[in-house]
């Protein structure tokens, strides 16, 4: 006899749940990477190596950024928590402290990337034709980060609080705001000056702006009608810091992964007679695996509110079934996203470059990419499951095991002389593969499992 949990009616309520977080999630993470996709496109009409001199700031800038991830997760799972336990009024202040944590570490961030964009850049060792670009958007992207985190935190928020769909549509605005600014400040028009790169990283900055105040004012009214206090509230604050350094040094090596991966296609490319092309190619095939890698995670999004709240409501039974649920979309998402990559492989570099080099190097990329989805689909789910649930030391140790077994094999593999695409089948079966490997270990047993409205 079929337990509750798994009869037909079950599922299809599971679904409708999932469908009704990921649908808006899966629109605003799609929308999210356009900023990049969008400044890939403009950029990339400027020339290869401004297209790789954003590339390489863009790695800079997203590493800053994904180092600070656990202010969106942490606080997704924490107010998912507090929710599930009935407690509206602490969740949203739990919510309020995120924000000002948000802004405490945004500013000197943004100051230290500013002062320090030369030797930044310099560590890719790319050339000067290169670099000078990618100091330029990087010293003016620098000033967004602190909205950005604005960003993370008050979508964390929301989606803890069962709400994708206003960040969907601050997401969306953004994201239009940000493409018109990109083609009026990058080639200009009327009374506004041809800028150049600098006009991308500048129509950036300006629609992030408007995103964190956007999503700011609304944190601010629903915490106002539930009568959370607005103030900073200095031990909520530190304690959403300490629960965010696991997820911190969980971050940390996902990105030295992605960092890696990038020194070592530079390495590879001194080797070539343009060094540009390999470089400007591995920034649009991380740019569309960046895109798909969201478009998965919109499950994970799900499964972090709902996993979150589940266990705060104590109900284990149900955080199992709605699992096993989001396990089954993730594989079918990624087989669907990979043959779609496949498929239009061939056609997906003329949207970026003009450049027939970087047009040719790109497709066998993206097929290695395309064949790696569906492990990303169980990676994603599984890895937004484990945050929902708090559990960020595990993640922690997790990561820098696969780091340490990945980076040294994609170093030798640049070293023997492995082009682009054999970089690519590394990181698919060793980065990838082993992530899937540590984390469906964990989700078969019941550690993970803490039930209550503090993880």
């Amino acid at each position: 006899m079929s337990t509750p949990t798994r009869t037909p009616s079950a599922r299809r309520a599971l679904d409708r749940e999932i469908a009704r977080l990921a649908v808006p999630a899966f629109l605003a993470l799609v929308a999210e990477p356009l900023f990049l996709l969008g400044d890939a496109a403009v950029v990339g009409h400027l020339g290869t190596p401004e297209l790789a001199g954003l590339g390489i700031a863009g790695t800079i800038v997203m590493t800053v950024v994904g180092l600070c991830i656990f202010l969106a997760y942490g606080t997704t799972a924490g107010v998912a928590r507090q929710l599930g336990a009935g407690h509206r009024t602490a969740a949203l202040a739990q919510g309020l402290d995120g924000l000002w944590l948000a802004a405490a570490i945004g500013v000197p961030v943004t100051l230290a990337t500013v002062l320090l964009a030369d030797p930044l850049v310099a560590l890719f060792g790319a050339s000067p034709d290169v670099a000078d670009p990618a100091t330029t958007y990087l010293r003016v992207a620098a000033v967004g980060l602190t909205p950005l985190l604005l960003i993370l935190a008050g979508t964390g928020v929301l989606r803890g609080l069962q709400d994708t769909r206003t960040p969907l549509v601050v997401a969306v605005a953004g994201n239009l705001a940000n493409l018109v600014l990109n083609v009026l400040l990058v080639f200009g028009a009327g009374p506004v000056p041809r800028m150049g790169i600098a006009g991308s990283a500048l129509g950036s900055v300006l629609a992030q702006s408007g995103m964190a105040l956007a999503l700011t004012l609304v944190v601010v009214r629903a915490a106002r009608r539930e009568g959370a206090t607005l103030r900073p509230h200095l031990p909520g604050v530190r304690a959403a810091a300490r629960a965010g350094v696991p997820l911190i040094i969980r971050t940390l090596t996902l990105r030295a992964s992605l960092l890696v991966t990038t020194y070592a296609v530079v390495l590879t490319a001194t080797d070539t007679s343009s060094s540009a092309i390999p470089i400007a190619t591995h920034q649009l095939a991380m740019t569309l695996w960046g895109f798909l890698a969201y478009v998965l995670d919109a499950i994970a999004i799900a499964a972090q509110a709902i996993t979150g709240r589940h266990l705060g409501a104590g109900d284990v039974a149900a955080t199992r079934a709605v699992t096993r649920r989001m396990l089954w979309w993730g594989v079918v998402g990624g087989i669907v996203t990979g043959v779609l990559l496949a498929v239009a492989s061939p056609w997906l570099g003329a949207l970026f470059t003009p450049d027939q080099g970087v047009r040719d190097a790109l497709v066998p990329v993206l097929l290695v990419a395309a064949a790696a989805q569906p492990v990303a689909g169980i990676v994603f789910v599984l890895d937004g499951v484990l945050i929902g649930a708090g559990d960020g030391r595990y993640l922690a140790y997790a990561g820098v095991l696969v780091l340490a077994g990945y980076a040294p094999l994609v170093l030798l593999t640049s070293a023997l002389g492995g082009g682009l695409p054999w970089l690519w089948v590394v990181f698919a079966v060793l980065f990838m593969g082993g992530r899937m490997i540590t984390l469906v270990h964990r989700a078969a047993g019941d550690r993970w499992l803490v039930t209550g409205a503090a993880a």
